[in-house]
């Protein structure tokens, strides 16, 4: 069964930067497509970008193209959302999900975490 357990949130003012951490537990890590999604209150979930089963391939949402970047490290089976420049809009509940390799990108994810809050002060 894989689980998925986030971490890095918080507070940041506008303008500053957070890493948000996400590890794999209980299946193969580079087994997996990961993506990263979050959902502002009273909005739908939209997808962040996400990562390749062996890194070599990216995709991001316009709205953070530039600022946030995606990486993973097999080793420590954790992939890693970094979001600098950040801005108001970005205040969201951030969550990690896994899709087994297969199409690129993935068109659904089959795990999901319990997700992490970002909150961008203005």
């Amino acid at each position: 069964q894989v689980q998925l357990v986030e971490s890095g949130g918080g507070l940041v003012q506008a303008g500053g930067s957070v890493r948000l951490s996400c590890v794999l537990s209980g299946r193969t890590f580079s087994s997996y497509s990961m993506g990263w999604f979050r959902q502002a209150p009273g909005k739908e979930r939209e997808v962040v970008g996400a990562i390749s089963w062996g890194g070599g391939r990216t995709y991001y949402a316009d709205a953070v193209k530039g600022r946030f970047t995606i990486s993973r490290h097999n080793a420590k089976n954790t992939v890693y959302l970094q979001m600098n420049s950040l801005k108001p809009e970005d205040t969201a509940v951030y969550y990690c999900a896994a899709e087994e390799r297969g199409a690129w990108p993935p068109r659904d994810y089959g795990y999901w975490g319990q997700g992490t809050q970002v909150t961008v002060s203005s």
